[in-house]
C-alpha cells in the first residue's frame, strides 16, 4: 500500500496492485519550478538572471529521472521468470550494480554499488530485472539501511527462494560535503534471508565479494 508521509510501497503488496495511489493532489509542475526559484533565492540569488532563468525547469526535469522509483512496481518487475534451468542449484550473484539514490534527511546524493545474491528454489528471474529492482527502490528518497531491506524482502517474497543476501557499499555526499565532511568514507549495509541467514554463508557471500565480514 501507498505510503503518504513516506510515499514509498509496501514491500508486501500484492503485484496487482497499482505501484502508485496518490492519497493527495501532486503539486503541478509549475508549483515544483516556483519551489526551486524560492530555494535559489533564499539561497541568495536571483532566479530571473541568465544563468538560472531554466534552472527551475531543468531540476524539474531531473527530479523525474532521480525519483523514477515511484513511479515502478518492484513485484512487477520480477513478475516474469524462467523455470528451465539445467539442473542449477547454485548462488545467482549480481555484484558491482551501480546505485545512485537521494539521503531523505539531506536530500543529498547517495552513490555506490549493490550486490545482489539469491538461491533459487524452482524459478530464476532474468539478470538485468535484478539491476531495475535496485533501481525501483534506489531512485526514491531513501536511508541506505532501508533501501537494503526492501531490495531483499522484494526478491524473497515474489521468487521465494531458498535464501537471498543484499549488500551495499555507498558513499553519501550528506557526510561528506556537509557536517563531518569525511571524504572517502563508505557505508556498508547487508541484508540476508533464508539459508544465507548464517555465519558460513554469510562468510562465503562476504568471500566472493571481497568484503570484510565483520
Amino acid at each position: 500500500m501507498f505510503d503518504a508521509a513516506t510515499q514509498t510501497l509496501d514491500p508486501h503488496q500484492d503485484d496487482a496492485e497499482a505501484a502508485l495511489v496518490d492519497l493527495a493532489p501532486r503539486p503541478s509542475r509549475d508549483d515544483a519550478e516556483e519551489a526551486v526559484r524560492t530555494l535559489i533565492r533564499w539561497a541568495g540569488d536571483e532566479p530571473d538572471r541568465e544563468g538560472l532563468k531554466m534552472t527551475p525547469a531543468r531540476v524539474v526535469r531531473a527530479y523525474e529521472e532521480w525519483f523514477a522509483g515511484y513511479a515502478e512496481n518492484p513485484g512487477a518487475i520480477l513478475s516474469r521468470t524462467f523455470d528451465e534451468v539445467g539442473g542449477y542449484n547454485d548462488m545467482v550473484l549480481l555484484r558491482d550494480i551501480p546505485i545512485i539514490s537521494v539521503c531523505e534527511h539531506h536530500m543529498a546524493p547517495i552513490h555506490g554499488v549493490a550486490h545482489i545474491a539469491y538461491l533459487p528454489a524452482n524459478r530464476v528471474v532474468g539478470i538485468s530485472k535484478l539491476a531495475r529492482l535496485a533501481d525501483a527502490y534506489s531512485r526514491r528518497l531513501q536511508i541506505q539501511e532501508r533501501l537494503t531491506a526492501d531490495i531483499a524482502d522484494e526478491l524473497d517474497r515474489v521468487l521465494q527462494p531458498l535464501g537471498v543476501a543484499v549488500v551495499i557499499e555507498a558513499h553519501h555526499e550528506c557526510m561528506s560535503s556537509r557536517g563531518v565532511k569525511k571524504h572517502g568514507s563508505k557505508l556498508v549495509t547487508r541484508s540476508f534471508r533464508g539459508v544465507y541467514d548464517t555465519a558460513d554463508a554469510r562468510r562465503e557471500m562476504h568471500a566472493l565479494l571481497g568484503t570484510a565480514e565483520r
